[in-house]
């Protein structure tokens, strides 16, 4: 089964329910006085919309990408109920050719949060969409789960080569200046999708000027 696939019946069985709730992630909303530094921003593998619909509030131009139909019409929806304004597109982030021409360099951040569908065979070609994506002197910030998640089971992949470490990240993003690179343990909330205590690491890089 593929990605749009597995991600829609996950989030059509949800319901009218969030499968991560509505509220931004922490590690994310913990940051708002850093989204000053910034005016355009891409939330990609948006999923229903909560953090896409949060940095818009922040007073962002924000696109969202997300490959999941069902995701991408909730997210509208909860972008209507909130007024807020995001461009949300359809788009596979892997998919060859991706991201278009026109979008490199577009944003001043890109936020990629719990985007841990991937391996190491996948994850460099990932990142370099995502490096891409930024401008000169822009931000690229993280959120992901360690290794020792899979002592939790509380979220994310159950795959341990999908899961960051510290090293992983910066031999990633060497040549970034790594703003902040931190990895801790948290009681997280998020639907019912992320519950329960869990193993993190959030990044901020920023792009060479």
């Amino acid at each position: 089964m593929n990605q749009e696939l597995i991600w829609s019946k996950r989030y059509r069985d949800a319901g009218d329910d969030y499968l991560f709730g509505t509220k931004p992630n922490r590690f994310l909303a913990h940051r708002q006085e850093l989204l000053q530094n910034g005016r355009t921003a891409l939330s990609v593998a948006d999923g229903e919309g909560r953090n896409s619909v949060w940095l818009a509030e922040q007073g962002l131009d924000v696109t969202a990408i997300e490959i999941s139909p069902v995701a991408i019409e909730k997210a509208r929806r909860l972008a209507s109920g909130r007024n807020t304004k995001v461009n949300f597109l359809l788009a596979d982030m892997l998919a060859p050719g991706w991201p278009p021409t026109e979008m490199h360099g577009a944003f001043d951040w890109v936020f990629g949060i719990f985007i841990q569908f991937v391996g190491p065979e996948w994850r460099s070609r990932q990142f370099d969409g995502l490096k891409q994506l930024t401008a000169a002197g822009g931000r690229i910030l993280l959120q992901g789960y360690t290794p020792k998640q899979l002592e939790y089971r509380t979220g994310g992949p159950s795959a341990v080569e999908n899961l960051y470490t510290e090293e992983v990240l910066r031999a990633e993003f060497a040549g970034w200046e790594i703003e902040e690179l931190v990895e801790y343990e948290d009681e997280i909330n998020e639907g019912n999708g992320h519950q329960g205590r869990s193993a993190l690491i959030g990044m901020i890089a920023r792009k060479p000027a």
